[in-house]
This record gives C-alpha cells, structure tokens and sequence, in this order.
C-alpha cells in the first residue's frame, strides 16, 4: 500500500516552493499592475511602479551608506502615513 504524501512532506525547490516576501510582492505588483494606485491618502496617488521605484531608491540610499543586511536602522514615522508604507517593503528582504 502507498502512503498518502502531504505537501509538507516535499522537499523544498524551484518547482514546488517560492518564498513569498513582501519585497517579491511589492515587484510583482509593479510589473503586473504598474498605473494602478497602490496608496492613496487624501489627494495624493501612487500607482505600484511609484511605490516600487520610491522603495528601490531608499533602499539605494541606505545601501550607498553602508547600511545593509545585520544593521540597525531608527525611522520616527508619523503611524499610518504614507511614508511608513513604503519604508515597510524596504526592510522586509
């Protein structure tokens, strides 16, 4: 008799598993849905390519400063706002 196989009980790999990070999921959309909004606050819009290129270019600049992987970085972020949205996919990787 052959034993039920669940999911779980594959080995990980290329054709059966992808880590789904929030980093992948920001890209995804931008190329996906590239003009549709992803924030709105009041009157201001970002489409998800915005959102992706704002994420890209902080992530940019804390790179250019040394800052990387295993670094400590302090935002003070006005909760819920806009900018606190965006800076959340910049350290998610």
């Amino acid at each position: 008799m052959v034993r039920a196989r669940d999911i779980d009980d594959l080995p990980k790999n290329a054709a059966n598993y992808t880590a789904l990070t929030p980093l992948w999921f920001l890209q995804r959309a931008a190329q996906v849905h590239p003009t549709r909004n992803s924030l709105i606050h009041g009157s201001r819009r970002y489409t998800w390519q915005q959102t992706y290129h704002r994420c890209r270019q902080f992530a940019s600049a804390l790179s250019n400063r040394s800052i990387g992987l295993a670094k400590t970085v302090l935002l003070f972020l006005i909760p819920f706002s806009l900018f606190a949205v965006n800076y959340i996919f910049v350290f998610k990787e």
